[in-house]
């Protein structure tokens, strides 16, 4: 298995559960936050779900200066709504890790738009894993501040 398809797999394991975490939250919580300076729930499902389409920019070596998300303006509706309209760029953004070589994995240089530090790719791309993994963590949090059965992700 190349570098790549372990990347892939954990992406794909990550976002599975992601998402059964996700389909457990009842709409009347939508909008539920454990303090002021929080996410509510939605918006950190939108926040991990977009933060794809950015990723892509960012592996691909794309410019970030006037970045703007698809996500504008789009109202939250609902949890499928959300992982329906992220799909064609959770797809773009694996096609991309998919194509990438073992060699290109561990000698290209990302910049991250946030320190502006250089980051090399492979490594880059374990740090987006645990981006969501540690959205995923609050959202079990969340889940059992609102007193709500939490989904079984350890299967």
């Amino acid at each position: 298995m190349t570098q790549s398809e372990l990347l892939i797999l954990n992406f794909t394991e990550i976002r599975r559960r992601s998402i059964k975490l996700w389909k457990g939250l009842p709409e009347s919580y939508y909008n539920w936050k454990p303090d002021e300076k929080a996410m509510t729930a939605i918006e950190m499902i939108r926040h991990v779900l977009e933060a794809d389409y950015g990723w892509n920019i960012i592996i691909n070596q794309g410019d970030m200066t006037n970045y703007k998300t698809p996500w504008k303006n789009k109202p939250f509706v609902s949890v499928n709504d959300e992982i329906e309209f992220a799909e064609p760029y959770r797809n773009s953004f694996l096609k991309s890790v998919r194509q990438f070589s073992d060699r290109a994995l561990n000698e290209t240089e990302i910049i991250h738009p946030g320190d502006g530090k250089k980051k090399i790719l492979g490594k880059y791309l374990l740090r987006i894993g645990y981006h969501e993994s540690v959205h995923a963590g609050q959202f079990l949090a969340y889940l059992r501040a609102m007193k709500i059965e939490r989904p079984k992700i350890w299967d």
